[in-house]
Order: C-alpha cells, then sequence, then structure tokens
C-alpha cells in the first residue's frame, strides 16, 4: 500500500469521531522525536497527549516489556496475584503525595480510573452526588461524559448522562478536581484554593479525589501535583505517564475505604495487565535513575522564560493572553477572536513540530517528554519562538485589553 494511499484508508475507515492534528502516518518514535512512514521527523511537544513521558520507546521501558511478553502476557486479576503488579504497588506506594495512599487497584484507561474513583466514593459514603469544577475533563465514557466540563462536544447528542449535578453536601460523595486543569487548559488553582476544598470535604464527610491523569507522574516537577499544594486526597486517579503508551490506569486509596468493597464489585478482564504493569515498573525505576524531576523543572524553566519573553516582546505580546503551568505542563494562551493559537500549530507543524492547541479558550498546550535534552528544548523552543514571529509579523496589533477584561 502506499504512503498516499494509507492516509486515505484511514481517513475512509477510521471512525470519523476521533479528531485529530494531522493526517500524517507515523511509523516509529525515539527519544523526543516521531517519524512518519515518508520519513518526516517531528519534534514531539505532544508526547501522546501526556502519555509517552520518558519520550517515545524509552530502553528500559520497551526491554521490561518485551521480558515480560515472554513471560507472561495476561495474569488475569479476578482469577490469581500477579509479579509485575505487585511490583508496581511496591513501587508506587512511596512515590504516593501522603502516607495514607497505600492501597491500589489498576485499569486501564483514565475515564475507566475515574469511574473506579466514583464507585469508591458512593459506596464508602453511601452517598451519590459527585461535584466538578468547570472546565475539568475527566473521560468520555457515560460517566465521565456527565463530569467533564471543558467543552461540550464530549456529551453533545448522548444524553441521558449520569445525574447528580446539583446537590447539597448531605447527598455529596465526592468533590473530583484536577489539581492542574488539562484540557479546561493548563490552569493552576490559586493559592489556597485546595486547602479550602480539603476543608470543606472535612466538615461535611465528602472524600477529595484528585484527578491526577494528565498532571500526575511528573509533569508539573513533582511526582503528582497536588505535593505542590501539600493537600491531602482521599483517592488518587492516575493513568497517561504511568507506563509510558502501555495501556494502564489506576486509583489509590486508604485501604481501610477500598477494603469496604466486596469481592467481585471490581475488575476488569485487562485490567492491570502484566505488560502495562511491567513497563510501568520500568517507568518508576527511571523516575530514581535518570533525575526525571531535576530535568523537568530545568527544562520547564527554560521554556517558561521563551514564553514569557515572546508576551514581552513588543512585536508578539498583543497576541498574547496568558502564559501559565507548571514544570513542563506549559500553556499560552491568545487572545481572543484571531485563532492565533491554531496559526501558531500550524507554523509549527510546517517546522516539523508538534503542538496541541486546548480548551474552549484559544490555548496552545506544550507537553514534552520530561526527559527531554537541553539541546532537544532548545530546537523547540526556537521553532515555537519562530512561529509566534511569523504569526505577528502578518498581524495589526488590537486594542490592548486586561486579563481581567478579556475573561469578562
Amino acid at each position: 500500500m502506499s504512503v498516499s494511499k494509507l492516509a486515505q484508508f484511514g481517513i475512509k475507515h477510521v471512525a470519523k469521531g476521533i479528531g485529530r492534528l494531522s493526517t500524517e502516518v507515523l511509523e516509529s518514535g525515539k527519544g523526543s522525536y516521531v517519524t512518519t512512514v515518508e520519513g518526516r521527523k517531528m519534534l514531539d511537544f505532544t508526547s501522546g497527549i501526556g502519555v509517552t513521558n520518558l519520550g517515545h520507546c524509552h530502553p528500559a521501558v520497551t526491554k521490561a516489556a518485551q521480558e515480560q511478553v515472554g513471560k507472561l502476557v495476561h495474569g488475569q486479576v479476578n482469577i490469581a496475584f500477579q509479579k509485575p503488579y505487585l511490583e508496581l504497588i511496591e513501587f508506587l506506594v512511596p512515590l504516593m503525595p501522603h502516607k495514607s495512599l497505600d492501597t491500589f487497584f489498576f485499569w486501564n484507561s483514565g475515564s475507566e480510573a475515574v469511574e473506579a474513583a466514583v464507585k469508591l466514593a458512593r459506596h464508602a459514603t453511601k452517598k451519590q452526588n459527585i461535584i466538578v469544577m468547570q472546565g475539568s475533563y475527566h473521560g468520555r465514557t457515560f460517566g465521565t461524559m456527565a463530569m467533564t466540563k471543558s467543552k461540550t462536544v464530549y456529551g453533545e447528542n448522548y444524553a441521558p448522562l449520569m445525574p447528580g449535578r446539583e446537590t447539597a453536601p448531605s447527598d455529596t460523595a465526592a468533590i473530583v478536581i484536577e489539581p492542574v486543569l488539562g484540557e479546561g487548559g493548563y490552569v493552576p488553582p490559586p493559592a489556597g484554593y485546595l486547602a479550602k476544598v480539603r476543608e470543606i470535604c472535612d466538615k461535611n464527610n465528602i472524600l477529595l479525589i484528585a484527578d491526577e491523569v494528565q498532571c500526575g507522574f511528573g509533569r508539573t516537577g513533582k511526582m503528582f501535583a497536588i505535593e505542590h499544594w501539600g493537600v491531602r486526597p482521599d483517592i488518587l486517579v492516575m493513568a497517561k505517564g504511568i507506563a509510558n503508551g502501555f495501556p494502564l490506569s489506576g486509583i489509590v486509596s486508604r485501604k481501610e475505604l477500598m477494603d469496604l468493597q466486596k469481592p467481585g464489585s471490581m475488575g476488569g478482564t485487562y485490567a492491570g495487565n502484566a505488560v502495562s504493569c511491567a513497563a510501568g515498573v520500568a517507568v518508576a525505576k527511571a523516575f530514581q535513575d535518570e533525575k526525571i524531576l531535576e530535568n523537568v523543572n530545568e527544562r520547564g524553566a527554560e521554556l517558561l522564560g521563551m514564553l514569557e519573553t515572546a508576551w514581552k516582546d513588543s512585536k508578539t505580546g498583543h497576541m498574547i493572553f496568558d502564559v501559565r503551568g507548571l514544570g513542563l505542563m506549559l500553556a499560552l494562551e491568545c487572545q481572543p477572536g484571531k485563532g492565533y493559537a491554531s496559526k501558531i500549530q500550524a507554523k509549527c507543524m510546517e517546522k516539523d513540530m508538534l503542538i496541541l492547541t486546548t480548551s474552549i479558550y484559544d490555548t496552545l498546550r506544550f507537553i514534552p517528554p520530561l526527559n527531554i535534552t537541553k539541546e532537544d528544548m532548545a530546537e523547540g523552543c526556537r521553532i515555537i519562538r519562530e512561529a509566534i514571529d511569523e504569526v505577528a509579523a502578518g498581524e495589526h496589533p488590537p486594542e490592548t485589553k486586561t486579563k481581567g477584561q478579556a475573561l469578562e
């Protein structure tokens, strides 16, 4: 099949409901780069939307998965324990943001893990309703579609969804919050916000669920984003970067809560797949051995500095509304109404670089691998700045608005 026909075949036979950045056909990836079937090499600042946090085909992760395939591919969790599942827990327990988080359940996707957290919260509190944040993204299953508030497209024409949106404290099982909004625009909370949510939960017998599917596993410069504010979640949800591309997700909570569930109430055919868990162990080891968090903070400062410089520059600053984020979870929000973010994204694509937009606002998000080299970060910053400059060169500065005015 010729290269051009591959893309045409995909357009014809792959579900139209899948949105995508391009019709490129990827064949391989290594480190911070992907290569198409045509041989086009592109710098990847998407990391599969925060999944390949250690870059494409990390040698240690690849080796661990290859070795596990030769030992045990599928050790079904409802039949017996399997070694990689238990080893992964052993590695993760010391990394949790609070010592009370010591009991795990692994599933396959972020949406499933969020629903596992909701199941646990409802069962433990004997209450039904769930509070979520405006701008939140929790998934595309029927339960998580009802919880997602970043865009209407995720739940459009799929009603009825899970009920329980307006609620009194006495009917509320949990508050679910992304410590840093993901799809909603890479927005960290104000100082003291999460601590106040914790107080409300404690006062009203409500469980606090931290959805760290995108902001967890080192993305913000700490192993889990909630560590920046020192707040204890009752349940923590994880996925994406946990296994560097292998399907795996999970929840962790206190043993007394998890032990309330009867045997048989949780499970799943592929839950905690042995190969995915083996990859997860390799990821956890890499964080220890390769000083990943140190690199996140160093490279994040470089990227943030470039974005802030563009914001301050009189030639480009008129396009930029905000620069924000933590670690290597950074965003550039553009002034509304001109489509600047998509234009910058397209320019980067022309220069062989992948970046993504996000939220209902005109926002670019930057999600490079956490172990990106200083040289690759410099190249990425060069391309992004060139793209910003080129888009600005074709624009006339609009009337300047303050941040508060633009949000009204």
